[in-house]
């Protein structure tokens, strides 16, 4: 009697004076239960051998000092609310185990939670009680979030090794990283965890790898198939003696294997000294490390509508704001045979933040396009032989895609990385902060960054397109019709139909 005793006061779930436990009234409880944020859970908790519950009482509370105030507590047949946790008002009723129960009726007296938060994550005490005796189970809650796609961040260092740091954030519970690469598993330099206000995790993650490596990155939940980021590192001094086409442009990005993920690449230039002084940093693009959200409504008071310098080139046919390639000339041979479809935008840009968009998919019967440029360039004038290739692209800022490179950007950053990407977009947003040095390009449909570039602008820099070559798709500037507050998603197309 003294060992059930010490039990009862322990669980505190009945007054010490409460008769033992009759064989007949058993409450038993599942392992652990696990519930994405936001959805229903139900916790289950039951009688055995199944009898009927609905002349019993029923507590459902968290902790022992809570037994007075529970979550739910049913007795003589009725819901009693007077000392019910305020938090769960409105939120709780009971709920069935499985498909075959048959409610209070069979013993089922199952906890149903309605929007779980991550507040509700713990340990449930169910207590079921009648006039022979008492019993009680405690079963946990795990109230899952997915978080972010991975963010990756590369530094070139010396002796052609790459400092890959990769991080993710708005998990619940702890996210666990892996990383791999061509070989198999790699172990991470250096692993760290942290809880932000609302009780979600992030964490970063960095390892050092050959410059020519294939490198993964993947977190996610002890229980559920993790996000992964996932690149090839190139060796720039080997690609520096071998680029051509579309390939030349340098850096390629990607997505996460389970849709279209950002990725942040930072680079250092091995050649130049850490102490150059900014005006005799060259004007290459940089990817950036900074993370841009979509905003609808500062991008709508920013919003320019841009066009296209008709210069009557035989080699890109212009009508109104569409481009596509010249259907009735010969390209001649050579590398910079892409470079022919060039194309300078106006008006100019010296300083503030300015925001267009660019559709590469005009109609639902016409493919999305898969050859094209867009960026911004320093170039008051395109010569039909521009000269960009990586070591040669000062002044031009781009994103672009090949159908001769599928599922794949190409970014005019130096050295190169091979990344896929497993959506394209219907519509790329390009917003240009030139004082801070920034260039932007978004996925406008799903409203995600693909990519941040950082330089230094001199001067005027005006907006730049291609429609490459052998794409029939043509590509659309957008412009924006003069709009009232609040209505931010109207668009006027006045370019002619094709």
């Amino acid at each position: 009697m003294g060992l059930v005793y010490l039990w009862a006061v322990m669980l505190c779930v009945s007054p010490c004076n409460a008769p033992s436990v009759p064989e007949s009234l058993v409450v038993l409880a599942s392992p652990p239960h696990s519930v994405p944020r936001g959805h229903t859970a139900t916790i289950p908790c039951w009688l055995s051998p199944p009898q009927s519950a609905e002349a019993l009482e029923v507590r459902w509370y968290r902790g022992s000092e809570h037994y007075n105030t529970p979550i739910l507590h049913y007795q003589e047949n009725k819901f009693v609310d007077a000392a019910q946790d305020a938090s769960y008002a409105g939120r709780v009723s009971f709920g069935l185990k499985d498909a075959t129960s048959g409610g209070l009726k069979t013993g089922d007296v199952s906890l149903k939670l309605i929007n779980v938060t991550l507040h509700d994550a713990g340990t449930y005490s169910c207590f079921v009680s009648s006039d022979q005796g008492y019993d009680s189970a405690t079963v946990g809650l795990v109230v899952t979030a997915t978080g972010s796609n991975p963010l990756l961040s590369v530094v070139w260092k010396e002796d052609n090794m790459v400092n890959v740091s990769c991080q993710s954030e708005g998990w619940s519970p702890q996210p666990v990283m892996h990383w791999s690469d061509q070989n198999g598993k790699l172990a991470a330099a250096n692993v760290a965890h942290r809880n932000d206000s609302s009780g979600l995790h992030s964490v970063h993650g960095w390892v050092f790898v050959p410059s020519n490596s294939q490198v993964s990155c993947s977190v996610g939940l002890q229980s559920e198939e993790g996000k992964e980021a996932r690149f090839h590192l190139g060796n720039p001094e080997k690609q520096e003696k071998s680029y051509g086409g579309w390939v030349a442009f340098g850096l390629l990005f990607c997505a996460t294997t389970i849709g279209f993920g950002v990725m942040y690449i930072k680079m250092r230039d091995k050649s130049k000294p850490r102490n150059d002084p900014i005006e005799e940093q060259p004007l290459m693009p940089q990817a950036s490390t900074v993370s841009q959200q979509y905003d609808q409504s500062v991008f709508h008071n920013i919003y320019v509508n841009v066009t296209p310098e008709d210069r009557n080139n035989q080699y890109v046919k212009i009508n109104g704001l569409r481009m596509r390639d010249g259907q009735d000339v010969s390209f001649p041979d050579g590398q910079k045979v892409t470079c022919l479809t060039a194309i300078k935008g106006t008006p100019g840009f010296s300083s503030g933040k300015h925001y267009w968009e660019i559709s590469l998919r005009i109609s639902p019967n016409i493919p999305v396009k898969q050859s094209w440029w867009v960026g911004v360039t320093s170039a008051s004038e395109i010569s039909q032989h521009p000269d960009l290739s990586p070591k040669a692209s000062n002044g031009f800022w781009f994103l672009s895609s090949s159908k001769d490179v599928e599922n794949q950007f190409q970014i005019s950053t130096e050295p190169r990385l091979s990344l896929p990407t497993h959506v394209m977009p219907d519509k790329v947003g390009v917003h240009l902060n030139y004082d801070s040095g920034e260039l932007s390009f978004y996925n406008v449909e799903d409203k995600s960054l693909i990519v941040s570039l950082t330089a230094t602008f001199k001067g005027e820099v005006f907006p730049f397109f291609n429609p490459g070559k052998f794409d029939q798709s043509p590509m659309e500037i957008l412009h924006r019709a003069e709009q009232t507050q609040g209505d931010t998603d109207t668009r006027n197309h006045v370019g002619p139909t094709e």
